[in-house]
C-alpha cells in the first residue's frame, strides 16, 4: 500500500524528510478497525516526532494521527461498528500513523464521523477535540451546562473567566467552541495578528487580547482583574509569570506544550494547581476508561451535526503524498498556521 514515512530524522527542507514509500497492509488486532484512509490532518506532534524520533534501522516511520475513512474489516472483539462505516479518530502514538492508504485503529478510540461534514472538514477535529475536551472537562473539571440549556449566550456578570492562550491553533479553536457552547465561562483568547484575532472571535471567544503585549492591562480594559482558569496551549514557560499574576487564588492552569523545564514554585503562594493534558495517555496505557475517547468523539459529532460546533479546517494542502505533507509540516513549523492543516485523497 502507499504510505508516507521517513528513515531518519531531518529538517523539513531536507529532500528525505518525508518520502513516498510502499508498505505491507496492516494486520488488525481483535479490537481493531481496518480503515481505508480518505483524509488526514497534521498536528504539532507530527513535526516534533519527525524531527526527533528515529525509526528502527532498516524501517520507515509513518506519522499522522487524525484520520477519516471507511471501515474495510473489523476485529473479533469490535462492537458498534460495521464494514462500510465512515469513521474518524486520532489514533495512538505507539502505533503506525495514518499517513497510509489503510490503517488499523482500536475501535474504542474511534467514532462515526459527523454526517454534515466532508472528509476534509471532519478530519480537522479528532485529536484537537479530544485534547480540548479532556483539558476542559477531565483536567480542569469545568461543569457542563445542563442539556437543553441555551448555548453561546453572553456570560453572567460574575461568570468565571477562562483564558485560552493560543486561541487560533487547532486545540484553541475547538476549546473556545466547547467552552462557549457547553459551559457558562467567559472565554478570552489570545492572538497576535488581525487574522488570528478574527478567527478566535469567529470561534466564539467573548474577547481577544495580544499575548505579545502585557496581558493584565488588556484584561483590565475589559473589566477583568483576575482569571479563574488558564489553558496554556503554547509557550507556557515564557508566559507563566503573567499567568501567576493574573490567576485568582486557587486558580488552575492546564498545559499541553513541551518544554525542557517548568518552574512551578511560584504557584505555591496562591495555591494554584497545574494540570497536564496529553490525549494519547489513555491509548498508550490502555486505561480502563479508554473508550471515553470514542464516546466523546461521538458527542462531538452529534454537536457538529446539530450545528453547535464547526470544523476548524484552516488550510487544505492537497492530496496525501510526501510533497504535500512536507509543505504542511513547514507551515506548522512556521508558526503562522490558523486552525488545522488537512490533506485528502491518495
Amino acid at each position: 500500500m502507499k504510505a508516507i514515512g521517513y528513515h531518519a530524522p531531518h529538517p523539513i527542507d531536507h529532500p528525505e524528510a518525508l518520502l513516498d514509500i510502499e508498505l505491507p497492509e496492516p494486520t488488525p488486532r481483535p479490537h481493531d478497525l481496518l480503515v481505508r484512509v480518505h483524509a488526514v490532518s497534521v498536528n504539532p506532534v507530527d513535526t516534533k516526532v519527525r524531527a526527533g524520533s528515529a525509526p528502527e534501522p532498516g524501517t520507515a516511520k509513518v506519522l499522522g494521527w487524525d484520520a477519516v475513512g471507511t471501515v474495510e474489516a473489523i476485529g473479533a472483539a469490535v462492537q458498534g461498528f460495521a464494514v462500510g462505516d465512515r469513521v474518524y479518530y486520532a489514533g495512538a502514538i505507539d502505533r503506525p500513523g495514518t499517513n497510509a492508504e489503510r490503517h488499523a485503529v482500536d475501535f474504542r478510540i474511534a467514532a462515526h464521523a459527523p454526517a454534515t461534514l466532508t472528509d476534509a472538514q471532519a478530519v480537522a477535529l479528532p485529536l484537537t477535540a479530544i485534547t480540548a475536551w479532556e483539558l476542559l472537562f477531565d483536567r480542569l473539571r469545568i461543569a457542563r451546562t445542563p442539556d437543553g440549556a441555551p448555548a453561546g449566550n453572553a456570560p453572567a456578570a460574575d461568570a468565571p473567566v477562562l483564558l485560552v492562550a493560543g486561541g487560533a491553533g487547532g486545540v484553541g479553536s475547538v476549546l473556545i467552541q466547547l467552552a462557549r457552547q457547553l459551559t457558562g465561562l467567559r472565554v478570552v483568547a489570545t492572538a497576535s495578528r488581525p487574522a488570528t484575532r478574527q478567527w478566535c472571535l469567529d470561534m466564539g471567544a467573548h474577547g481577544v487580547i495580544d499575548h505579545r503585549q502585557p496581558m493584565a492591562p488588556q484584561l483590565a480594559a475589559m473589566g477583568i482583574d483576575q482569571v479563574d482558569h488558564v489553558a496554556s496551549l503554547t509557550h507556557t514557560a515564557a508566559h507563566l509569570p503573567q499567568y501567576v499574576e493574573l490567576l485568582r487564588p486557587q486558580g488552575q492552569i492546564a498545559v499541553i506544550d513541551d518544554m525542557p523545564a517548568l518552574d512551578v514554585v511560584p504557584l505555591k503562594r496562591k495555591s494554584l494547581s497545574l494540570h497536564w493534558e496529553m490525549m494519547f495517555t489513555r491509548s498508550l496505557f490502555g486505561t480502563p476508561d479508554m473508550a471515553r475517547q470514542g464516546a466523546l468523539l461521538a458527542e462531538v459529532a452529534r454537536l457538529v451535526d446539530a450545528g453547535r460546533l464547526r470544523t476548524t479546517l484552516g488550510t487544505e494542502m492537497g492530496t496525501i503524498d510526501a510533497a504535500h505533507l512536507r509543505r504542511a509540516h513547514a507551515l506548522l513549523e512556521s508558526g503562522t498556521a490558523i486552525g488545522k492543516v488537512v490533506l485528502a485523497g491518495f
